[in-house]
């Protein structure tokens, strides 16, 4: 199966967090499975630590390469025509991050890891939402 982790799906899974649940993390150590992380994750994760919205998560800003490899999790950049897709998705959802992880998730052919139930309502069909 093919994945992207939302951004507070991939700092879950670093930090540990009980609020990952356990069906997230099958899927996520299951070996078969791609594991993509979108570049709009640090992007959105600085920013919110920059902010003080996240304030726990300095370490991972800092370290975000080191641990994608030591994850084994695949990068996912930002292509130009994820970013046309993100631009011209016809949803009345405004956040740009979740904007672009739905782009990507839709010309990735991939399934989506969060506990965001906007993903739902927006026509895709996460894990764990």
């Amino acid at each position: 199966m093919n994945l992207i982790l939302d951004t507070h799906a991939v700092v879950w899974w670093w930090i540990d967090d009980p609020r990952l649940p356990a069906v997230a993390r099958a899927a996520i150590a299951e070996p078969t499975n791609l594991v993509h992380v979108s570049a709009v994750s640090p992007w959105e994760i600085a920013t919110k630590n920059r902010l003080g919205k996240w304030p726990r998560v300095e370490r991972i800003v800092d370290e975000f390469p080191s641990l994608l490899r030591k994850s084994r999790f695949v990068p996912l950049p930002i292509t130009a025509e994820h970013a046309r897709l993100a631009g011209t998705l016809d949803i009345p959802h405004r956040d740009p991050f979740d904007r672009m992880l739905i782009a990507q998730a839709r010309l990735e052919k991939a399934t989506l890891v969060s506990a965001d139930a906007i993903f739902k309502t927006l026509g895709e069909t996460p894990i764990w939402a």
